[in-house]
């Protein structure tokens, strides 16, 4: 690998290799220590670059994105365009007011996240946006109505070639002007994560052609290969160095949507460019030269730049990176009125300016300088020699004046960009401006001439000054065509502030007549398209009134007709087709457009199948109902016109109304098969369907009870479950002496005596007479013995006693039994109370098992523990 080293003074070149800052110490005085190595060289590549340097103070400047959002959150854009991407073509823009909190926000770099805070605190982020800085600009000059325009709306404004529909194979020249075959760099600063899908949803949203993601790696060889005719997007990171790197940047709010608007309004000015972005580490003057430059090794293509930073006496120093073979350079004006900014002010980059826009989707646009366009004449930069022609307007000039040229840039007359905050997964829509937005739009166009020239084998523009000013604005009647002068409107008080006729620092040249200028650039003028036609399969009925819109794309406003309409078929003005009273039949309508300014018609045949008219559907089904409950239900029928009812099978006593409710006041146990026949009052069409009824036969109470427990002469009291569909009165059988059940099915014995008692409980239903019963056993015992000691302990050898007491309530003799004794331990009793005693005990653990019986049959026990511990 061979590198090559020249130390330099402030304000020249060096050549400069990879890893060779420590290099630099060994230049003489006056060296720029602080540069940073121009190029990172790889086992794989070996090049040589010539880098501009800057003053260390002036390296580190900050450039600033140059984007206005209107203050507000948009209302999702509605689908049209995605089936039919010029569908709104000639629609008026979406209008939106913004709530009078919102109004005075500065609309200078407002991101959704700072308008989703401000839609919650207007206070606090009246304090975050215009708190005292630099942001302090332009609130939306006491407007409350925000117009924003789709793609295809600017395309028609700006007379841009209609886009093909979706799926249609296009000619080369066709793919050229949509700016196939070109490479567009987007260069920005920091990072958005999200730019990809932010892409994807503009694209869906507006039928614009689908990106395919291409991974450039950050080892790849340079130049680039040529782009597929394809849009191809890839996001390269680069390095202080102009070299690339895996490592992003940190995520910006201001710079993400910054990123996110040039990209999606760079391909949808030429949606089959290939767009590289690149993605500088911070927003230094030093790191977005250093992308500037990595887009030079990256290959020809057009590179723009939504960024600027105040002029100074350096800025010549760095046009050389600006000068690239076969590339085009723009930058934005800036936003901050009569000013000149950086990099727009370098006599190689196209600087585009801002205007404000009406366009009501038909004739011709109107522009006014928009009041925050940047623009003025340099204090630094010479006057270059394209500013030194014929041009109305640019008699006198002393130093480099920008702007050079302009497109819409308020955001008050805004366009749609998607935008999603970091971990969203769905877009938020703003409305949005500066003349951040107007440079890709003019990176587009130049990406359309060059591919048209390419198909011609001319050369790409390159720096394409000398041919906008020279060979196109100095000749009045190309002039006139190729732009729209920009005469009204001002950017500040001073002389050069105000737009007038011809060439003037606002606007520059004016704002292009797209398919003019690209033709007076390409040499080749652009054909007109004829309208495109949506041919359709339409479906009606006999006597429905059928309506429906003609889907059509055009460069202009189109009128319609039709060959082979049914009599009474008409088609409106807006394509909009109706047929008040259609025949049953199938027809083959041949809709035409025509394009209202060329002449030109498409046409398409739509298929229109006009169906006779269906028979009430009557839906069917089971009924159920019960013997001595009303019944009633509703037929459940489909029909276009009102109906008329009948019914066959039916019992006696079942009636159908006028509006389909079926009614049995008294139904009477059966299954019956009842067919509803519905009547179609204009067609005279009927359907049946048979609803099955079933009435089932009144059931008889289910009476539940438990098992109940008593105790002699302690009052009893419990009651029944019942399930019956009406009242029900109770009765008792089997029942002892004393024992009753109230009205409620409360069953009461006040002194229950002992013994074991199986009672009927029957329940009667007051209306049909059904009754229902259950067996209660009732059992009324006493408690049974009981038994108690204590746990018997002592010493071997000395005598010890314990004591065992019996009771047995309600009982008249008692058998009690004992086991488990040692030897040598005696009992005796008296009463209900045992002794034992043991007069020698033996050491050792022993358990005493006592059991006992009454007269009853009820029994207790208890083991009591004997613990005798040795001397």
């Amino acid at each position: 690998m061979k590198i090559s080293l020249y130390c330099c003074r402030t304000g020249t070149r060096t050549l400069l290799g990879a890893s060779l800052i420590a290099a630099l110490a060994a230049c003489g005085p006056g060296q720029e220590a602080g540069a940073p190595p121009a190029a990172i060289a790889t086992a794989a590549t070996s090049f040589q670059l010539e880098v501009p340097l800057l003053p260390p103070e002036v390296g580190a400047m900050l450039a600033q994105p140059l984007f206005h959002a209107a203050p507000t959150l948009l209302d999702v854009p509605d689908d049209r365009d995605s089936s039919l991407n010029a569908a709104s073509a000639h629609w008026r823009p979406h209008q939106q007011r913004v709530a009078g909190t919102m109004t005075a926000l500065s609309t200078r770099r407002l991101t959704a996240q700072k308008i989703a805070a401000a839609e919650h605190d207007a206070a606090s982020i009246g304090a975050s946006v215009s708190g005292g800085n630099a942001d302090t600009a332009t609130p939306m000059a006491g407007t409350s109505v925000v117009a924003t325009y789709s793609p295809a709306q600017i395309r028609a404004a700006y007379d841009l070639p209609a886009l093909p529909a979706a799926g249609t194979a296009l000619t080369p020249a066709q793919a050229a002007q949509m700016g196939a075959g070109q490479t567009i760099y987007i260069v920005d600063a920091m990072h958005d994560p999200n730019v990809v899908a932010e892409l994807a949803a503009f694209n869906q949203k507006f039928g614009l052609p689908a990106c395919v993601t291409k991974t450039i790696a950050s080892t790849a060889s340079l130049p680039l290969p040529l782009p597929a005719n394809a849009c191809e997007f890839s996001v390269v990171y680069s390095t202080a160095a102009n070299g690339m790197t895996t490592t992003p940047p940190a995520y910006n709010s201001g710079w993400a949507t910054e990123i996110t608007l040039d990209v999606q309004w760079a391909h949808a000015t030429a949606p089959l460019a290939r767009i590289v972005l690149i993605e500088a580490p911070d927003a230094s003057l030093n790191s977005l030269l250093a992308a500037v430059q990595l887009a030079n090794r990256m290959g020809p293509g057009i590179v723009s730049m939504s960024f600027g930073a105040v002029e100074g006496n350096w800025t010549a120093s760095v046009d050389s990176a600006f000068a690239g073979k076969n590339m085009s350079y723009l930058a934005a004006t800036g936003d901050s009125g009569s000013s000149v900014s950086w990099p727009s002010v370098s006599p190689n980059v196209l600087a585009v300016g801002g205007t404000t826009l009406t366009y009501s989707g038909s004739g011709a646009r109107t522009e006014v300088a928009w009041s925050g366009t940047g623009g003025g004449i340099s204090a630094y930069t010479a006057l270059p020699a394209y500013q030194t022609g014929t041009v109305p307007g640019m008699t006198g000039l002393l130093r480099r004046n920008v702007a050079d040229v302009a497109f819409n840039a308020d955001p008050a007359s805004g366009q749609y960009v998607a935008v999603m905050a970091p971990g969203a997964s769905t877009a938020s829509w703003l409305s949005v401006g500066g003349t951040s937005l107007s440079t890709p739009q003019w990176a587009g166009l130049i990406a359309i001439a060059n591919a048209s020239r390419a198909l011609q084998a001319k050369a790409a523009l390159g720096l394409p000054h000398t041919t906008l000013y020279g060979q196109i604005a100095s000749v009045p009647g190309t002039y006139a065509s190729s732009f729209t002068d920009i005469t009204r409107g001002s950017n500040g008080v001073c002389s050069s502030c105000t737009a007038r006729l011809g060439y003037d620092p606002l606007a520059g040249l004016g704002t292009p007549n797209a398919r003019s200028l690209l033709a007076n650039l390409t040499g080749v003028p652009l054909a007109p398209v004829a309208p495109v036609v949506t041919s359709a399969s339409i479906n009606g009925v006999v006597g429905t009134p059928l309506s429906f819109t003609v889907a059509a794309s055009s460069d202009h406003p189109l009128t319609f007709s039709m060959l082979g309409a049914p009599a009474g078929m008409s088609i409106a003005s807006t394509g909009i087709v109706t047929w008040a009273a259609p025949l049953a039949g199938t027809y083959s309508v041949t809709m035409v457009a025509k394009d209202s300014v060329t002449a030109l018609s498409g046409q398409a045949v739509m298929s229109i199948v006009i169906a006779p008219p269906p028979p009430p559907v009557v839906a069917g089904g089971a009924i159920t109902g019960k013997v001595g409950t009303a019944l009633s239900f509703t037929v459940g029928v489909t029909a276009p016109n009102p109906v008329s009812y009948a019914l066959t099978g039916a019992p006696a006593g079942m009636a159908i109304s006028s509006t389909g409710v079926v009614s049995w006041a008294k139904p009477v146990a059966g299954t019956y098969a009842v067919t509803v026949t519905a009547k179609d009052s204009k067609t005279a069409l009927s359907g049946k369907g048979v609803y099955n009824v079933a009435i089932s036969a009144p059931l008889p109470p289910v009476v539940t009870v438990a098992a109940i427990s008593g105790k002699p002469g302690v009052a009893l009291s419990f009651t029944t479950t019942v399930v019956a569909p009406n009242p029900v009165s109770y009765s008792l059988s089997g029942a002892p002496a004393g024992m009753t059940i109230s009205a409620a099915g409360v069953v009461s014995w006040a002194s229950p005596v002992l013994g074991n008692y199986n009672v009927t409980i029957i329940a009667r239903d007051s209306k049909t007479g059904l009754s229902g019963q259950a067996v209660a056993s009732v059992k009324i015992a006493a408690a049974g013995p009981a038994i108690t000691a204590s746990a018997m302990t002592g010493v071997a050898g000395k005598a010890m006693s314990g004591s065992i007491v019996f009771t047995a309530p309600g009982a008249t003799s008692l058998g009690i039994s004992i086991s488990g004794a040692p030897l040598g331990m005696q009992f005796s009793m008296s009463g209900l109370t045992i002794t034992a005693a043991w007069p020698l005990p033996v050491a050792g653990t022993y358990a005493l098992k006592i059991a006992a019986q009454d007269n009853n049959g009820l029994t207790a026990q208890l083991s009591i523990p004997v613990t005798v511990s040795a001397r």
